[in-house]
């Protein structure tokens, strides 16, 4: 039966290692390798189903701290062991989850895109799903739109980005992340992406997104963000803290004995509070960051 879990072993490699990257992408992968792995023990009693489904939940959970959507999409799919028949749940679930990710993804561009008009300049940070939905989305419209990318150190997953609106036929520039201010000027609107959303409306997203917001609030730019709504972070509402997660110092420079001694820190994500955030686009429709908390009680039931 130890070969049988392999999926989950590759798949916690692959997101914490950050070859499966962005947080809807790590939700999805994480519901489809529990899918797989339900599929290879059907043999077992239920009983034992449950056992090891639980313990492939907990290493996936495990494999990055601050992305809501890991753990949110594995609570989603575990719920299925509590039907009459768990074997078919858990799997049902994982393909309502993936689906349901994926429509997410296309009613948001379709929500933001109401809020990019015909000539803007966007700027983005990171590579989100969300966030490029939103972009393509209004460039499908037919909108005359040009794109401004950070780099997004250290990782820089701006180039991603910048190379995926680049091949769609948008204008794209790329720009180094302290270039923000710089250029905030000809920006017109920032939209980003989410890795959480907290119960007051705060944005955890990829480190350097709280300086752009920031930096847009200073320049009257509205600020915006994309978030699926399993990005809301239930726990928070009763006062739980979301752990930032810290990388290996070597994502920021190559250890040679000219840096040692040095100290190094790589925080992955920051916090964005809600008042430099102008509204949270969602599947359901544009947001207000205060209406963080209406999110988490009707989709996660905590007031019930």
């Amino acid at each position: 039966m130890e070969r049988e879990i392999d999926v989950i072993k590759e798949t916690f490699e692959k997101i914490k290692n950050m070859e499966i990257r962005g947080a809807g992408r790590i939700g999805r992968a994480a519901a489809n390798a529990l899918k797989t792995y339900a599929l290879k023990i059907q043999d077992l009693n239920d009983e034992e189903f449950k056992i090891r489904m639980k313990k492939a939940g907990e290493l996936l959970v495990s494999a990055r701290p601050t992305a809501v959507s890991l753990p949110n999409a594995v609570k989603f799919v575990l719920k299925g062991l509590e039907d009459e028949n768990p074997k078919i749940g858990v799997v049902k679930r994982a393909e309502e989850f993936i689906n349901s990710s994926l429509k997410a993804i296309e009613n948001i561009g379709k929500f933001g895109a109401n809020r990019i008009r015909d000539g803007d300049t966007i700027l983005t940070h990171c590579n989100s799903e969300a966030a490029i939905s939103v972009i393509k989305t209004a460039y499908d419209e037919g909108k005359e739109i040009k794109v401004f990318c950070t780099e997004t150190r250290p990782r820089n997953q701006g180039y991603i980005t910048a190379k995926t609106l680049y091949d769609y036929g948008i204008d794209t520039t790329l720009i180094v992340d302290s270039a923000v201010r710089y250029f905030i000027r000809e920006i017109d609107i920032v939209v980003v992406g989410a890795d959480a959303i907290t119960a007051n409306g705060c944005l955890v997203n990829k480190i350097g997104t709280s300086q752009i917001a920031l930096v847009a609030n200073e320049s009257r730019v509205p600020f915006l963000t994309a978030a699926e709504t399993y990005k809301f972070h239930p726990k928070t509402i009763v006062g739980e803290l979301i752990e930032i997660e810290e990388r290996d110092p070597s994502e920021v420079v190559v250890f040679e004995g000219k840096y040692k001694g040095i100290k190094i820190r790589n925080p992955a994500f920051d916090v964005t509070p809600s008042k430099y955030i102008d509204a949270i686009i969602t599947e359901v429709g544009l947001i207000p960051p205060q209406g963080a908390w209406y999110i988490i009680e009707k989709y996660f039931g905590w007031l019930k």
